[in-house]
């Protein structure tokens, strides 16, 4: 097994700006940073202002909630990744330089792209595009939104002076890649075969045999993977994210772990008595809890479900867990959280605006100031990372979310319904392909699918597909999940009602084509 501590490798300045195609600017800039120039192309991308019609948990198209979406999304992760590499920089810029650099123009320009390929309706959207890509269309990495974020930078969007992609510098690029691996089979030994794999590498649930469930690339991207990491990732294991990288993730939990709170708080949807009832229950009980056989520990029991998560975080994430930083954090959260903001119902006067503000700026703030450097960080940790006991508390944060708002019945009954949608707008669009009507597909369909096929192509004469690949239908498949992960919720919505014959609007609706 490979050594996958830190290598005394050093990292060639000029290498971190290099652009993939080596075109030249075209026209003044705004900006004289080649970092900047990266973050200017992002926010000017279409793939970006999509994002304002994309969900973070609930579609923004229903109800008129004032929610997060993911384009909030994104500028939150950003102002919070830049404030963490400001804050490191100041204070171990030595180390940081010895692991490869941070720049906060770099981490700024990768969190705002780090979603750029979420497809319609959050993660649900994309369990569905990864299995219907699998199993109906055929496509042996199937979708992940990481990886779709890579493939737009780097392929599909055309908004950068070279001939695809947004020709990005190599540091950002490499700042994208949360977990710079394929589904399988890169780098070798994979990570998914490590003892203790890294984050998101292990099988994905249900599918055992489909490769690592998470991932940062299809095989249509591996080079740039590649080329990428080559230049910039050279003081960091092959398994491991660039300290860049490692600010944009720590950025992207600490926002998640937050914001989300803030808006099911607002619109009455996270109550104080259940929170109040299960994390008290555990901390009442802990003992009694940590000692119940696993068949005892019935859900009606108080505290049982945070019991479950302080399991499942000792056995997944043993390097990290520390059972007392786990006591510690669910007291902090029950202090700040539930005899605090959820004290009082959010009723929309100035006064509860201020305390969500409140909330918000005092979390954020104590979640950057617990980011910390490691300089030989373990295989399942990155070069930057939160301290033992943010780390436990945005665990904790993350587990109130899921518990009581991600598991709710009423959304478990809207997702089925976008689940549909999505299905069936990949099924149509398959066989609209799969017909003899290609003169009048929608012309970014038309130019997707010959995207995909020269792309598959060239696998297939390198003999990296391998034998007696179909091309065709690869190309095809893949154009289709492309071309279904741009779409706003909305437009997927009126798209299906579209090639479904529901919407009499034909050159309103239609327009999604």
């Amino acid at each position: 097994m490979a050594d996958h501590s830190v290598l005394e490798q050093p990292v060639r300045p000029s290498a971190r700006a290099d652009r993939r195609s080596g075109v030249g600017e075209s026209g003044a800039g705004l900006a004289a940073s080649p970092f900047r120039v990266d973050r200017d192309r992002i926010a000017a991308s279409p793939y970006f202002a999509r994002l304002a019609g994309v969900t973070q948990v609930v579609s923004p198209t229903g109800g008129g909630l004032l929610l997060h979406n993911r384009l909030t999304h994104s500028l939150q992760v950003a102002q919070v990744a830049r404030a963490i590499a400001e804050r490191l920089a100041a204070e171990a810029g030595p180390l940081l330089d010895r692991l490869g650099g941070c720049d906060p123009d770099v981490v700024e320009a990768a969190a705002l792209a780090h979603d750029l390929g979420h497809p319609p309706f959050g993660h649900l959207g994309e369990q569905v595009l990864d299995r219907v890509g699998r199993e109906l269309l055929g496509l042996p990495d199937g979708f992940e939104g990481n990886a779709q974020s890579f493939r737009v930078i780097t392929t599909i969007d055309l908004h950068g002076p070279g001939g695809a992609g947004l020709d990005l510098t190599a540091a950002v690029r490499a700042a994208v890649l949360k977990y710079p691996w394929a589904r399988r089979g890169h780098p070798d030994p994979h990570p998914s075969a490590a003892p203790t794999p890294p984050r998101g590498a292990g099988p994905l649930p249900g599918a055992p045999d489909a490769g690592s469930a998470k991932f940062s690339c299809y095989l249509t991207e591996l080079d740039d993977l590649v080329d990428s990491r080559d230049a910039v990732a050279r003081a960091v294991g092959p398994w491991q994210q660039t300290v860049e990288a490692a600010v944009m993730d720590t950025a992207d939990d600490v926002a998640y772990a937050i914001h989300d709170l803030e808006d099911f708080h607002r619109v009455g949807v996270l109550a104080q008595p259940g929170v109040a009832a299960e994390l008290g229950g555990w901390l009442r009980d802990r003992g009694g809890l940590a000692a119940a056989d696993p068949s005892a520990l019935g859900s009606l029991r108080p505290g049982a479900d945070l019991e479950r998560l302080r399991r499942r975080l000792h056995t997944k994430d043993a390097w990290a867990f520390d059972d007392e930083a786990f006591a510690a954090a669910v007291a902090v959260v029950r202090e700040e959280l539930v005899d605090g903001l959820l004290a009082v119902p959010f009723d929309g006067s100035m006064a509860a605006e201020r305390a969500v503000a409140e909330f918000s700026a005092r979390w954020t703030a104590r979640l950057v100031a617990g980011v910390r450097v490691l300089p030989e960080p373990p295989v399942r940790a990155a070069p930057v990372a939160l301290a033992t006991g943010p780390w436990h508390e945005v665990a904790v944060l993350k587990f109130v979310h899921r518990r009581f708002v991600l598991q709710r019945a009423d959304l478990a009954s809207h997702q089925r319904g976008q689940a549909t949608v999505l299905t069936g707008l990949v099924g149509a669009l398959a066989d609209w392909l799969s017909g003899d009507d290609e003169v009048r597909l929608p012309p970014r369909l038309h130019d997707l699918v010959a995207l995909a096929h020269a792309e598959y192509r060239g696998l297939a004469a390198d003999e990296r597909l391998g034998p007696d690949p179909d091309v065709d239908a690869l190309a095809r498949g893949r154009a289709v999940v492309d071309y279904v992960a741009s779409l706003t919720d909305g437009q997927a919505g009126a798209l299906l009602d579209v090639l479904t014959g529901r919407s009499a609007r034909l050159w309103v609706d239609a327009v999604a084509l």
